[in-house]
């Protein structure tokens, strides 16, 4: 019986008020939603937002007639607001003036950017992004005047892509300041920004940068398509948009990359990537990523050619021992003793002689406490996930190899394999590696090194059959273009690098002038005159 009288009370609710509508407003147009009076405005927004307690309402009397602002609370400057917008609202208007309207528009124009709505669609996206919308009795039309001042997180240096070198500081949550961080860096007509709205419910705003002329516009245009075939009720991290716009579900390894740092975006913008920025998180993807590209890191660009090529050959030899580490440690000593030298061969034999399983699982139980150890750093507070992670490690390890659980050697081996895990720039190709390295560790207990070259073999030919937004994965090694390889193993000095990588950047692909190499003009020795010394 309550369900009942509540849906009856609902309904005489909904008829009476649609009774007002019909007396107040019998001159309604039928291409309009918003109501001449003013006050049935307040009541449909009241119905429609549930009467929700942070929507606020100030009426105001301008001339001779009478409206309302509605915004809502925490979303808007409330300064702004009471100090120039309500102020100018209350000098109200001269009599003469034949529209109320348009000088109502007229004075809120020199508070901020105003456009005038007329359905409510236009109603609730503007209150919903931090904007002041005023309703005059009369007029079938509003003003949406920009009020947008809800607290955000100031620039802060990036807490997970540190470089030694370079600019200090990191996208934020807010759409806007991120897309100023890269117009600072890109002054550029060139430089174009479309936005849209994913999420049926959470109706996130979305921004596609690219620059226009360097950019491939069918890489464009298929970034487009497949934002716009994404139908979710909500999209809350970009984590989201990755796995929505993916070229292989599965793959362990990324095809999209994403950055908290600005100068990083800036180098793919202008290598003729498209950059994807979502309101509400500090990470910017851009498309399409390759391989190699989870390799190079910001510092790499800042510092001498032959330092950052030796860092990034160090990089991928610790990519390498992250994948076969443990794997050629059970090959080693499960099936191919001869291989290892002989002294070596009788210490970790003694060290193994208490240890109960064999290496498969020995490797097994250390890789599993090492990556709980490691989850539990990220977790855990700040202050203590530190301690827990290092100190955890050290006793743990200390003490299975006193109680015979794992050998000495063992924990030395999946140590090194942790500590190159951590070398790598992207912690998405790094998780690959920590992924793909159980695997080869069980092809090595079944078939030795044989187990592992297969393994290394058919994870090379799964990379070559990846695609980034219909970029082969592997560019430039596969296929093999040699005019690209000036930044793939060896980084070429920064004079050399004239051209983009031709295989994103399918229009202007020239980025630096001729004759660029350092050439400081040679002293000549000039001769003194006679009779000096």
């Amino acid at each position: 019986m309550s369900i009942l009288s509540s849906l009856l009370k609902k309904k005489q609710k909904k008829r009476q008020s649609d009774n007002y509508r019909q007396k107040q407003d019998p001159q309604k147009p039928e291409d309009s939603l918003i109501y001449k009076d003013y006050k049935e405005n307040i009541i449909h927004v009241k119905e429609e937002l549930g009467n929700s307690t942070d929507l606020t309402f100030r009426d105001f009397k301008f001339g001779h007639n009478r409206g309302t602002t509605v915004y809502i609370d925490g979303l808007v400057d409330n300064k702004l607001i009471s100090d120039f917008f309500m102020e100018t609202l209350f000098e109200g208007m001269d009599d003469n003036c034949p529209d109320s309207f348009q000088a109502l528009a007229d004075k809120a124009v020199g508070l901020g950017n105003i456009v005038i709505i007329t359905n409510w669609n236009q109603v609730f996206d503007s209150l919903f992004s931090g904007n002041t919308i005023i309703f005059l009795d009369g007029y079938t039309k509003g003003i949406n005047v920009e009020t947008k001042g809800w607290e955000r997180r100031s620039i802060t240096e990036p807490s997970t892509q540190l470089a030694i070198q370079g600019p200090k500081d990191s996208f934020t949550e807010t759409l806007r300041t991120n897309t100023a961080l890269l117009r600072r860096r890109i002054k550029s007509p060139n430089l174009w920004l479309e936005t849209m709205k994913l999420g049926t419910v959470t109706q996130t705003d979305i921004g596609i940068m690219y620059i226009k002329g360097i950019a491939n516009e069918k890489i464009v245009g298929e970034v487009k398509a497949r934002l716009n075939r994404i139908n979710m009720d909500a999209v809350m991290d970009a984590g989201y948009i990755e796995q929505l716009i993916e070229d292989q579900t599965w793959t362990p390894f990324p095809t999209t990359h994403h950055s908290e740092r600005p100068d990083v975006i800036t180098s793919h913008l202008l290598e003729g990537r498209v950059a994807i920025i979502m309101d509400g998180t500090p990470f910017v993807i851009s498309v399409p990523a390759l391989f190699i590209q989870f390799f190079q890191a910001p510092d790499d660009y800042y510092q001498r050619f032959d330092i950052s090529t030796s860092l990034r050959l160090l990089r991928i030899l610790a990519f390498f021992i992250a994948l076969v580490g443990p794997a050629v440690y059970i090959a080693g000593t499960t099936f191919h003793q001869e291989m290892i030298p002989t002294t070596m061969a009788i210490a970790i034999a003694a060290q193994r002689e208490s240890v109960p399983f064999p290496a498969f699982v020995e490797a097994l139980i250390m890789e599993v406490t090492f990556e709980i150890l490691r989850e539990a750093g990220l977790r855990l507070p700040r202050a203590v996930g530190q301690a827990v992670s290092i100190v955890g490690a050290l006793v743990i390890g200390q003490a299975a190899v006193q109680a015979g659980i794992v050998s000495a050697v063992m924990v030395i081996v999946v140590s090194i394999t942790a500590i190159a895990n951590f070398s790598t720039p992207i912690f998405t190709m790094a998780i690959a590696a920590r992924l793909i390295r159980f695997g080869l560790m069980g092809l090595a207990t079944v078939l030795g090194v044989y187990g592992i070259m297969l393994g290394l073999i058919f994870m090379t030919i799964h990379l070559c059959s990846l695609r980034s937004f219909g970029i082969p994965y592997m560019m430039p090694l596969a296929p093999f273009n040699i005019n690209n390889q000036q930044d793939v193993f060896v980084r070429f000095p920064i004079w050399s690098m004239k051209n983009r990588p031709m295989f994103i950047s399918k229009g202007n692909i020239v980025r630096a002038g001729q004759q660029q190499k350092p050439d400081p003009p040679k002293q000549e020795n000039n001769k003194s005159p006679k009779g000096e010394s």
